[in-house]
């Protein structure tokens, strides 16, 4: 649904990197430079953001 604030294993705070990786990405680089150039290196968080699925705008009309 949403971005998780901080990850679910190590409790680091993941949620504002996920608009500036989807940018990013969306414009071409590859998702493993993004996660890099972020400072997002451990593999828990990494899963956080790139297995995220963006469902929030389904969900909405059932509010």
């Amino acid at each position: 649904m949403i971005i998780p604030v901080r990850c679910f294993t190590c409790g680091r705070v993941i949620g504002s990197a996920y608009q500036p990786f989807k940018a990013r990405v969306a414009d071409g680089e590859a998702p493993a430079e993004v996660l890099d150039s972020l400072g997002i290196t451990r593999y828990c968080c990494r899963r956080m953001i790139i297995t995220h699925a963006d469902l929030i705008e389904d969900v909405m009309p059932y509010d």
